[in-house]
């Protein structure tokens, strides 16, 4: 059992508002996270019929009859409820209900057109590298093939065969309640493909070439994969710079253990000889500061920099005006040349440029204000 952040601002939220919903990839840690969060509340599982047909019979009787609190999983489910609860909070704006599912585009659909101003919004991704706790002990080979979803390191199964049994459980049942995909095979193909281009730029036309299929095709699976929390784009970075910056975004996974089964690999040696390597482990730090975001309860506000001459800052996290600027490199030995694009992205930006840091899988180092480095787990506060 492994203790997650998100649980402290889950209690907060509760406070404030009658609704609160958690969304995240299946076997991210959902259900066990509100059951402990919300230990007084009662629970009920949309997923299974026989729960469903019985609240159908009346649910706004059914949510008022648990007005301790009630945390409803996969309530998705139930495209009925989300009107439901509206006129049920409205009634008392005391009740308590926390929402939870792995669909966050049916979520939020229907939470958009029901639920506004009256639900706030979490994310729960996989498990972060703080939360693991013991990763210090890990080598990095070993975290990027496991990847950090709590089957593998809280039950102890072999990670091949988590990411197989999460991989064919998608595809053949959660991408249909989303779309209509003609061809799985296709699609099947479309997803390899992207595992191969983690930490590059997402070219949809490139892509609809490559797979065989057209664009708006491949614009829409890439929703449906965005929606899932297989993936996520990171955003270009750019103020007042105009066609100097690219506007493509590039290509991550939310975990590099199904990045890694996606790629074929069957060891953590496959994945210390892989020329995707460094590639991975970039995947690995940016996804890790997204989590840090999440569980904090704050929105996605990481880009990455790139202009034409080819000059690129891995990673750029924005906040109130000031910027945090890492590097992100997989050798294991420091070298003065990794800064050259931080210090080049600080005589760009000045003063706004408070953090520009190495991130490298070395040894630990002590980071300097500017111009520093660190080693990834001290950065992602392991030390």
């Amino acid at each position: 059992m492994y203790k997650r952040i998100l649980e402290s601002y889950l209690r907060t939220l509760v406070r404030d508002f009658p609704i609160v919903s958690v969304t995240g990839p299946r076997q991210s840690g959902k259900t066990t996270l509100c059951r402990m969060a919300f230990e007084g509340f009662d629970y009920v599982n949309l997923e299974d019929e026989e729960s469903r047909t019985v609240i159908q019979q009346d649910v706004k009787g059914y949510l008022r009859s648990h007005a301790n609190g009630l945390v409803i999983d996969e309530a998705h489910y139930m495209p009925e409820l989300f009107s439901a609860l509206q006129v049920v909070c409205d009634e008392d704006d005391r009740r308590r209900y926390v929402l939870s599912g792995s669909s966050n585009w049916l979520m939020m659909q229907n939470i958009s057109q029901s639920l506004a101003g009256r639900v706030a919004l979490a994310r729960l991704l996989p498990l972060s590298i703080a939360e693991l706790g013991s990763a210090e002990a890990i080598s990095t080979d070993k975290l990027l093939y496991s990847g950090f979803y709590p089957a593998v390191w809280g039950k102890g199964r072999p990670p091949f065969a988590v990411y197989d049994g999460y991989f064919s459980t998608y595809v053949q049942r959660d991408v249909h309640q989303i779309v209509n995909i003609k061809d799985m095979n296709l699609f099947r193909k479309f997803i390899r493909l992207c595992a191969t281009r983690i930490g590059g730029e997402f070219v949809a036309s490139t892509m609809a070439s490559e797979v065989g299929v057209s664009l708006k095709t491949v614009q829409g699976w890439l929703s449906v994969l965005e929606a899932s929390y297989v993936v996520f784009l990171l955003q270009p970075y750019y103020r007042n710079m105009g066609k100097r910056l690219t506007k493509t975004p590039k290509l991550y996974f939310h975990d590099t253990g199904l990045a890694c089964y996606l790629l074929g690999y069957k060891s953590e040696q496959d994945v210390a000889n892989s020329p995707l390597r460094g590639a991975l482990f970039e995947n690995m730090v940016v996804a890790d500061m997204l989590k840090r975001r999440y569980n904090a309860g704050l929105d996605n506000n990481l880009f990455f920099y790139r202009d034409k001459s080819q000059r690129e800052v891995d990673l750029l996290m924005e906040e109130s005006g000031a910027l945090e600027a890492y590097e992100i490199k997989s050798a294991t030995v420091f070298h003065e040349s990794f800064l050259n694009n931080l210090t080049y992205l600080r005589s760009l930006y000045g003063e706004e440029v408070k953090l520009a840091q190495v991130v490298y899988d070395g040894e630990h180092e002590n980071a300097a204000p500017i111009g520093g480095f660190a080693n990834f787990r001290q950065t992602l506060d392991l030390s």
